[in-house]
């Protein structure tokens, strides 16, 4: 009988430290004023960037588009995105972020660092180092993989 732990272990503690990372960041951001967010918003307004259409905005998150147009009104409402005029092709709608999209996403870096930093508390700087380094030579190189809530689908 091996020592070694179930080889399904390995995604299920990859995929709890995610969690683990994406809770207490949500819950410091809520305590930020921006309590609405959830795990999904902050894909859609990375894939939004600079702006984008919801078409894109699908083919970026591998959703369709009246999946990616429900999460664009949803945080239309909330105040994130706004829709736009194309001003290349007026027959196009953009979808920006809003200041208050922009301000979410800047604090939501700098909560980041605070995670990686209690992280590294924890663990010690060299040994989070180390498993970062190994997730880089592991992982495609590719760091902004937004089609992520696309990939787990639906049910």
């Amino acid at each position: 009988m091996s020592s070694d732990p179930p080889g399904f272990e390995l995604p299920l503690r990859l995929l709890m430290g995610f969690r683990v990372l994406i809770d207490e960041l949500h819950a410091e951001l809520a305590r930020q004023g921006h309590p609405e967010l959830r795990p999904m918003h902050g894909f859609v307004m990375q894939a939004v960037g600079h702006g984008t259409t919801a078409v894109e905005l699908g083919r970026t998150l591998g959703v369709s588009k009246q999946a990616a147009g429900k999460t664009i009104e949803t945080l239309e409402r909330a105040g994130y995105v706004e829709r736009a005029v194309d001003p290349a092709d007026t027959r196009r709608k953009l979808v920006r972020l809003t200041p208050r999209g922009i301000d979410a996403l800047g604090r939501s870096a700098r909560i980041f660092d605070t995670l990686r930093r209690r992280w590294a508390d924890e663990l010690g700087e060299d040994r989070l180092r180390a498993l970062e380094a190994d997730l880089r030579k592991v992982t495609p190189a590719d760091l902004f993989r937004l089609d992520t809530p696309g990939w787990f689908g639906t049910l």
